[in-house]
């Protein structure tokens, strides 16, 4: 089981309290002038890297916000979550500090 941390309510809960919601840090086109190809990109097309993967996750048995994580994919690890609109972590610092 995977225990995910919340950085609004401080706990470290089992992953049955959240839900998945995409990768992080994509943005929205502009519906004035957004193509076909910007919408198909924007909902469909996504990265699938392997190792540290940036995503977004709901707590919706908790608090019901939106955060980010960074997960390692291939160890399924967190290796840190934070809130929606705090900067990027930096991956280097992220992988000494989980070795």
């Amino acid at each position: 089981m995977l225990l995910i941390h919340c950085p609004y309510c401080g706990e470290t809960l089992p992953e049955l309290e959240f839900v998945y919601a995409g990768e992080a840090h994509i943005a929205r086109p502009d519906p004035a002038t957004a193509t076909d190809e910007d919408w198909r990109d924007f909902l469909f097309i996504r990265n699938n890297i392997r190792g540290a993967h940036f995503e977004r996750w709901r707590h919706v048995h908790g608090c019901g916000r939106f955060f980010n994580a960074v997960r390692d994919t291939v160890s399924d690890r967190f290796l840190t979550t934070y809130r929606v609109g705090d900067p990027r972590p930096d991956l280097a610092t992220l992988k000494e500090r989980a070795e």
